[in-house]
């Protein structure tokens, strides 16, 4: 049965299901218990947002404070899910990735390889990112990229509470690492989510619009910026075609080359800065395998190549809005 909740509420629903359903699985992080260990109230604050608040009262024991040290508490998440466990560990934010990622590229990531696939790493990273809350530059960052190029990680990033309950819930069942990304400005949208437990395969993108004129390949927040878009064309009597690819590795390449040989017109948005991205890898897998079909050049929608400015005119600006979506669709469409 399926009933609107927030993609906040999503994840925390996801979290105590397969908690209840599996009880290697623990939640790890800052202030996830608020307190706990301290001699002041146990408060369970869930968490920088709350995402996990209730779960350290539900399931005792399996919900826990780490101290301020993303390379300690990532590590014993790693060594923790190479001894049996399925930590959900929460990486604050993304931006805070450099103080851990030895223990996340160059160990969790390489762990199958380097034991001939005998020893399996169950650890989800949870971790926020993106702009558009005035943050700036160390806490706004869209860092897909980073982990999408390491090989042995698997990248998630939802974009309704519909696929964050699911792919969570996918998450914590794969067997490989898996960097789960949440958009902080999604928390507070709503979706339909059924009550029971249920899990959305890794590496099938969602083509949420269907359309024949152009397509447009996203992930994240800015499916919902691209389909805003595409409803904007629409009543220009352009028909878009909006692909959420849902994760960035494994990637749903056969829906992506389906879509773009169909239409020949692509347009690729990404919020990430455009160097080395997952839209510049997009639109080189379109360029080196579609080609012949494109019917114009493919278009690349993202942030500029610079920090994400703390100023709020100079942060709108910074990043990709349903006004230059539109109208890179109406120029491949020239």
């Amino acid at each position: 049965m399926a009933r609107k909740i927030t993609y906040q509420q999503a994840i925390n629903e996801a979290l105590s299901q397969e908690m209840a359903r599996d009880e290697n699985v623990i939640v790890m992080g800052e202030d996830n218990a608020g307190g706990a260990g301290s001699s002041g109230e146990q408060d369970a604050w869930g968490g920088v947002l709350g995402v996990t608040k209730g779960l350290f009262h539900r399931y005792p024991g399996r919900v826990l404070d780490t101290p301020l040290s993303e390379g300690g508490f990532i590590g014993a998440a790693v060594g923790a899910a190479a001894c049996g466990m399925r930590p959900v560990v929460e990486l604050m934010f993304i931006d805070f990735m450099g103080v851990c990622f030895d223990q996340i590229f160059n160990q969790a990531a390489k762990f199958r390889y380097m034991f001939g696939g005998k020893a399996l790493t169950p650890v989800v990273i949870r971790t926020m990112q993106g702009a558009g809350l005035r943050a700036a530059a160390q806490h706004s960052q869209m860092l897909t990229s980073l982990f999408t190029h390491v090989p042995g990680l698997k990248v998630v990033c939802p974009s309704t509470p519909y696929d964050a309950k699911g792919l969570l819930i996918q998450s914590i069942r794969d067997d490989d690492p898996v960097i789960f990304c949440e958009h902080k400005l999604l928390y507070s949208q709503e979706g339909d989510v059924p009550e029971e437990s249920y899990a959305i395969p890794f590496g099938e993108a969602n083509v949420v619009r269907d359309g024949d004129d152009a397509t447009i390949i996203t992930y994240g927040r800015m499916v919902h910026q691209s389909v805003e878009a595409a409803s904007t064309l629409a009543r220009q009597g352009i028909d878009v075609e909006v692909i959420d690819l849902r994760t960035t590795s494994p990637l749903d390449e056969e829906t992506i080359l389906e879509s773009a040989s169909r239409t020949g017109r692509v347009v690729v948005v990404d919020e990430a800065n455009p160097r080395c991205s997952v839209a510049t890898d997009i639109a080189a897998l379109i360029a080196q395998r579609a080609f012949k079909s494109l019917k114009a050049q493919i278009e690349l929608v993202t942030a500029p190549h610079t920090p994400t400015p703390f100023a709020g005119v100079l942060e709108d600006m910074y990043i990709p809005s349903p006004e230059k979506i539109a109208a890179a669709v109406t120029k491949v469409r020239s």
